[in-house]
């Protein structure tokens, strides 16, 4: 349990924190922005979703720079990846912000390639997240801040940053997908 793993597990840590601050009828009142409001829970829900997706940054640069990158960092970073970004979306989703189909698509995909990972697995094959996996990663934590921030500052000039952040997510999790599935179907075409 190195300290990019130890970092891994308090981005794992947040997320119920961060839930709760969605999920309880809190009222810290609200900002007007513009042409839109921004309550202030939302807000306070936003910087702390930016702190936990900034230690995926932080842990990953560690472990690179400190050479500390171990199997279980490779399977539990992308794990907090997509319970942070699973919570998110669907909280999302129940506040009436995004699309459920959206969500399904995103939170399907992620079942696949954590299925392909356990079968990887059983074969004593750890498949590491690829450069596609991590863009797309980014763009779904860029478009979830924009949105939990209901698209401030872009709603000054009327600018839809958070739904554009939001397909471009859509399209780079189905293009990556495909792309893991067809890198690493050794793995599926040689399991026991």
């Amino acid at each position: 349990m190195n300290i990019p793993n130890q970092i891994t597990l308090s981005r794992i840590f947040l997320i119920p924190i961060f839930i709760l601050l969605l999920t309880l009828p809190l009222d810290f009142g609200e900002w007007t922005i513009g042409a839109s409001t921004l309550p202030i829970v939302d807000f306070v829900a936003a910087m702390l979703f930016i702190v936990a997706a900034g230690t995926d940054w932080v842990d990953g640069y560690y472990a690179r720079k400190h050479q500390l990158v171990t199997n279980l960092g490779k399977f539990l970073d992308p794990m907090a990846d997509k319970l942070l970004v699973s919570s998110a979306f669907i909280l999302l989703v129940e506040m009436g912000m995004i699309p459920a189909w959206i969500v399904i698509i995103i939170i399907s995909r992620e079942f696949a390639v954590t299925g392909l990972r356990l079968v990887a697995a059983g074969e004593g094959i750890v498949l590491a997240a690829g450069n596609m996996g991590k863009w797309k990663t980014t763009f779904q934590l860029v478009s979830i801040a924009a949105l939990l921030l209901h698209n401030f500052p872009f709603s000054f000039i009327n600018f839809p940053f958070d739904i554009l952040t939001l397909y471009i997510a859509l399209i780079l999790t189905v293009i990556s997908g495909i792309d893991y599935f067809v890198k690493n179907w050794h793995v599926m075409r040689g399991s026991k």
